[in-house]
């Protein structure tokens, strides 16, 4: 670094930790390190920089950088954010109104969890998101359903019908014809032939090959299929085969619920290089953005995700612990005791006979070690009317508690009303109708803990990652390590400005200085975070 002096006064410079600390935090205006005679180094926000003449000798500095400058700029102006932080859909409603709602005034995003819900409860939701944030942007969440097909097309036929604009779609292993469909509808052209995309799709993915179908056009079979039978329109057919099928691609790395449990650090640079790889190919006039999810709790774990180059981040496990979540108080209490060992994998409600699992809560829970048991005799026995007697009771006892013919009569009422193929198809399949007895269990487990029902609370399902005991760690001292303290956008408030913080002290680093280690020591206050 060429010899610069600092010109000011020697009053605004401060040399004490707390003095430096409330300098380096205001990151809205530039920050000095500097040296005066006695060696002593000491940090300002004021004065000014020359290269001759008399002055302190100036040891580095940094430019304002603020918790809005954080990822990509056109996320933000695509979306109406102030922020590049977005809250993931947890289903069930467990990301609910209220979350949507607190951060889309904060001009966050937020991820309605539409998946697991009937129709009209979603509907609700949908009027409810739009009433309160009239011109802010929200998402709602679009699962792949390759079992219960008949969800995903109900779907998708009430997020176009309502003018959703924007969905998170989730637990996609391959594309469908459903999402090819919301997609292509919303395609047009504007006075100038531009293409307008009105129906954005964000997709979650943790797999290469996944992320490639969303970066691709539409696969050509599912829109021949549309066209032919009138879904869409000769212009939409022909739009479709111009633009990816998703505007952004979030990496999914060790989250809660559906997760493949890849670190961040591996599979980020490789979804990133496979973006610009198909940039190269098609050619779009706006590349696709590529955003981060899983393991993030604390400002350092958002500030890696930014500087890997995530174009936005996204949090799951710690909204579902916030005053907004949709889950009961149980719950919420539960996961603020938690760390980040206490959890495990266990089969997946929705995609069961496929042998897909999900991360859950293991402390303070039976759920992950019964819902594998009910995987393992599924693999074992061709029926139930297969399963040994003495473990048959065990299940009906414990699990179930009720015989399981009983729990085969409530699939049937169930189904009848919400997809009646899926009772046909059990008929003369023993195999399928133990799967669906078994599915009962897992798909009930999570409401009971949404609900915080007193006597299945060793049953309760509770998706949670790694980032929730990581965020506990961090607000141990502080008031937010009591859950009725935690609101959504006051913890992303928190997470955010750290990390710009943080982002000014790695500079500081990077240009040689060695700062005092008190002031890496971050934690909460009431409004602001601070030194622990």
């Amino acid at each position: 670094m060429i010899d610069l002096k600092w010109i000011g006064s020697p009053r605004e410079i401060s040399f004490d930790i707390t003095g430096m600390f409330d300098k380096l935090k205001n990151t809205a205006v530039p920050c000095y390190v500097v040296k005066d005679l006695s060696g002593r180094i000491g940090v300002t926000n004021t004065g000014t920089i020359q290269s001759e003449g008399k002055g302190l000798f100036l040891k580095a500095i940094v430019p304002a950088f603020t918790a809005e400058d954080l990822g990509d700029a056109s996320f933000k102006e695509d979306y109406k954010l102030k922020y590049a932080y977005k809250a993931g859909a947890m289903a069930n409603g467990i990301a609910s109104t209220d979350l949507v709602i607190a951060l889309g005034k904060k001009q966050m995003m937020g991820s309605f969890g539409a998946a697991g819900m009937i129709p009209s409860r979603v509907k609700e939701a949908i009027a409810t998101i739009q009433k309160a944030l009239p011109t802010q942007a929200y998402a709602c969440n679009l699962i792949h359903s390759p079992i219960e097909k008949a969800l995903e097309e109900g779907a998708v036929n009430l997020f176009i019908e309502h003018g959703v604009k924007v969905v998170e779609a989730s637990a996609y292993m391959n594309l469908s014809e459903q999402i090819v469909k919301y997609r292509a509808v919303g395609l047009s052209l504007d006075a100038q032939d531009e293409i307008i995309i009105a129906n954005k799709v964000i997709g979650k993915i943790s797999r290469k090959e996944v992320a490639e179908r969303f970066m691709s056009p539409a696969p050509i079979q599912f829109l021949d299929k549309l066209l032919a039978v009138g879904k869409i329109t000769q212009q939409q057919y022909e739009l479709a085969q111009k633009v990816p099928m998703a505007d952004d691609i979030t990496v999914e790395s060790d989250s809660g619920g559906h997760t493949d449990n890849r670190p961040m650090i591996v599979v980020l640079p490789i979804i990133l290089q496979l973006r610009d790889e198909i940039q190269d190919k098609y050619q779009y006039k706006k590349q696709i953005r590529v955003g981060a999810a899983g393991g993030i709790g604390t400002p350092a774990s958002a500030l890696a995700a930014f500087a890997m180059g995530a174009a936005y981040v996204v949090t799951g496990s710690i909204n579902q612990a916030c005053v907004e979540s949709g889950t009961s108080e149980a719950v919420k209490d539960l996961l603020a005791k938690v760390t980040s060992t206490d959890i495990t994998m266990a089969p997946a409600s929705d995609m069961f006979e496929l042998g897909v699992e999900l991360q859950v809560l293991k402390r303070g829970t039976l759920f992950g070690a019964r819902a594998k048991k009910l995987y393992e005799i599924y693999n074992r026995y061709q029926g139930i009317d297969a399963i040994p007697k003495d473990e048959r009771l065990k299940l009906e006892t414990k699990t179930f508690k009720m015989p399981l013919e009983e729990v085969w009569n409530r699939c049937v009422s169930f189904f009848e009303e919400r997809d009646p193929e899926q009772i046909k198809n059990a008929q003369g399949n023993p195999k399928r109708k133990m799967a669906l007895i078994f599915r009962w269990y897992l798909g009930l487990s999570s409401n009971w803990a949404n609900a915080g029902d007193p006597d299945r609370v060793m049953d309760y399902q509770i998706w949670c990652g790694p980032a929730m005991g990581a965020f506990n760690e961090w607000t141990k001292n502080s008031y937010l390590r009591e859950a009725k303290n935690r609101k959504v956008a006051d913890v992303a408030t928190h997470l955010l400005e750290a990390a710009a913080y943080l982002h000014r002290i790695n500079t500081i680093k990077n240009q040689g200085v060695d700062l005092p280690l008190d002031l890496l020591h971050l934690g909460i206050e009431d409004k602001h975070f601070a030194m622990v």
